[in-house]
């Protein structure tokens, strides 16, 4: 039976503009969400609130019917990629790998011809695009049943892209994926599924053609 991800009743305003109306959005392990919307509209922060990092004026979050305020204080439960880099600049790439994974999948995930190239540099040495590529790899092979990935391809090369597609793909096959970013593409490429955000609320997308018909792509 797949694990549900749930968010309720989210409410959220920054001074007197209010960003989010009474929010719900569901994610299944096993599923790709793509979450759509314009700058602006409220994406990074949805995913704030459900990480439980950014407080809301109302909301209600549910991992498989159990309520969590703070879902990053789990083990097993949520991770979450920023849109900043996160990782120590300090630490070789290979002691980040030996402190995110447990020592038996270590040899997997470094056979790798990208990481492989990287494995005995510091972080600080490696490029924006190689390092959002690791970032990415090692939060989707985390023993976690639900990931949000806010703006994965930004700034990355368009075969870094294809493989972060593909690295996402796989871990689908267990758990259940929140994505968004900028390039709309990219998104409708790997998700399985779509919402929009709009006017503070949300829509569920059933085909890409409803999302021409709210103004968000040209027809």
């Amino acid at each position: 039976m797949p694990s549900l991800l749930e968010i309720d009743s989210v409410i959220k305003s920054f001074d007197t503009r209010q960003i989010l109306t009474d929010i719900y959005l569901k994610c299944e392990t096993g599923e790709i969400l793509g979450m759509l919307g314009r700058n602006g509209s409220g994406k990074s922060t949805l995913l704030k609130i459900l990480f439980g990092t950014l407080a809301a004026e109302s909301k209600f979050i549910r991992i498989d019917g159990k309520v969590y305020n703070q879902p990053y204080k789990t083990i097993d439960e949520l991770c979450y990629l920023p849109q900043n880099r996160f990782l120590p600049r300090n630490l070789k790439v290979s002691k980040v790998v030996d402190l995110y994974l447990a020592k038996n999948n270590i040899s997997a995930f470094i056979d790798d011809p990208i990481l492989s190239n990287i494995i005995n540099n510091k972080i600080s040495e490696v490029s924006g695009g190689e390092l959002r590529y690791l970032e990415i790899k090692l939060l989707l092979h985390i023993d976690c049943k639900f990931i949000l990935l806010d703006e994965p391809f930004n700034g990355i090369s368009p075969l870094l892209i294809e493989n972060i597609k593909l690295l996402i793909q796989k871990a689908a096959l267990t758990k259940g994926i929140i994505l968004t970013d900028h390039d709309y593409r990219n998104v409708l490429d790997v998700a399985t599924r779509y919402c929009l955000i709009i006017d503070g609320g949300i829509k569920q997308i059933k085909d890409k053609s409803e999302l021409s018909r709210w103004g968000y792509i040209s027809g």
